[in-house]
């Protein structure tokens, strides 16, 4: 068993990773612009979508369906160090590491090709669909819990994404819900429709949404099977910024 001063230090550890990727050049802080071209229309131009910024900020290129025409979309994002929020952010307020919140659950294979409509900050109460294969399942003070984690790839591998809602959400915690990104279990084990597998839920590595940082980012919101009736008073919790200072 790994000892509580080893947990302790890697737990430091992946706070100081998490401020060096949050304010690094593709960092959320950094994001000053996002552009979506209407769909069905060619990207814009490197250089066009360059004008005005400094030689080095970084340019990267997105696509997504459009909700209404169901049509590709192009869009493009402009990163920048110099950002007003890079310029303000003091900290990622964290909750020291507690044990009581590493759980044992399961991970319980549904449809490999099950969908869930998820909500985003900034769809004006639209919904898009997010490949879901299964529940999340784990119990706190007796209570069992099943939420949804929809599946996408994290550092390079497939993983798990868990966007949950709790009681301090607007208060001490960052109001529109919280990220987890856990292994997938699929990913090393194939699994069947109805299989299960054993699976530890850290919410010591939960993480504020890029939207915490840059109002320039679109995060899913937690659907309602996602929002915890209790606080979970770990992991990252809500950013600070110099004061008067809003994204």
């Amino acid at each position: 068993m790994v000892s509580d001063t080893t947990t302790e230090a890697a737990h430091e550890q992946w706070i100081r990773d998490r401020r060096q990727t949050v304010t690094g050049p593709t960092g959320a802080l950094s994001l000053v612009l996002t552009h979506w071209s209407p769909a069905g229309e060619p990207p814009v131009e490197e250089r066009i979508a360059r004008a005005g910024h400094p030689v080095d900020a970084v340019f990267t290129r997105l696509r997504r369906t459009d909700l209404d025409t169901g049509a590709p979309q192009e869009g493009y994002r402009i990163w920048r160090q110099d950002s007003p929020a890079q310029e303000a952010f003091e900290e990622i307020i964290t909750a020291p590491y507690d044990p009581a919140w590493v759980l044992e659950g399961r991970f319980e294979l549904v449809d490999e090709d099950r969908v869930v409509p998820f909500e985003h900050i900034k769809d004006a109460g639209a919904t898009r669909t997010l490949p879901v294969s299964g529940d999340l399942i784990f119990t706190v003070d007796g209570t069992e819990y099943r939420l949804a984690a929809f599946d996408t790839t994290h550092n390079g591998h497939a993983t798990l994404q868990l966007v949950f809602g709790d009681t301090t959400n607007g208060t001490e915690s960052y109001g529109a819900g919280r990220f987890l990104f856990l292994d997938h279990p699929g990913a090393a084990t194939p699994l069947r429709p109805g299989d299960s597998i054993p699976i530890t839920v850290d919410f010591n590595r939960t993480t504020v949404p890029p939207c915490g940082f840059s109002n320039q980012m679109n995060c899913p919101l937690p659907p309602l099977q996602n929002r915890l009736p209790f606080a979970v008073r770990a992991g990252e919790l809500r950013v600070r910024y110099a004061v008067g200072f809003t994204l």
